[in-house]
């Protein structure tokens, strides 16, 4: 197994333009649109940024925004965690742009600090830094 075992995440929204304007606010980033795989689902689907080449055997995992029906937001039981160079900046950018704390920046020892933020549509995501 290689030491990185994801791949992809999605996190599924409500509303799109409010979800995609948060994300790229709160990580200076533009996300990219994803044409429909399956013309027979009804899906928007927006990409964080990934590098095309290598795809996903780099670091880290590809990931997108996704509005489809049966997939509701909200707090599910799993938490994906956004790389940052200090996780306090994001956490204060997600308060601008319209979501919320749910854990201000917190050492966890070696591995760094983390915090916990909710988007604007519910789902809860974690910020990660060394500093």
């Amino acid at each position: 197994m290689q030491s990185n075992p994801v791949v992809h995440f999605e996190i599924y929204v409500a509303d799109m333009e409010r979800a995609k304007a948060f994300y790229e606010a709160v990580f200076e980033t533009k996300l990219e649109n994803m044409p429909n795989p399956t013309p027979e689902v009804e899906m928007d689907m927006w990409f964080f940024p990934m590098d095309k080449e290598t795809g996903m055997s780099k670091y880290g995992a590809g990931g997108m925004l996704v509005k489809m029906d049966g997939f509701s937001p909200g707090s599910g039981g799993t938490v994906v965690y956004f790389a940052c160079e200090d996780c306090a900046v994001q956490a204060s950018r997600a308060v601008q742009h319209g979501g919320s704390v749910a854990q201000d920046k917190t050492a966890i020892g070696e591995h760094g600090f983390c915090a916990l933020v909710r988007d604007t549509e519910g789902n809860l995501i974690g910020l990660h830094s060394m500093k």
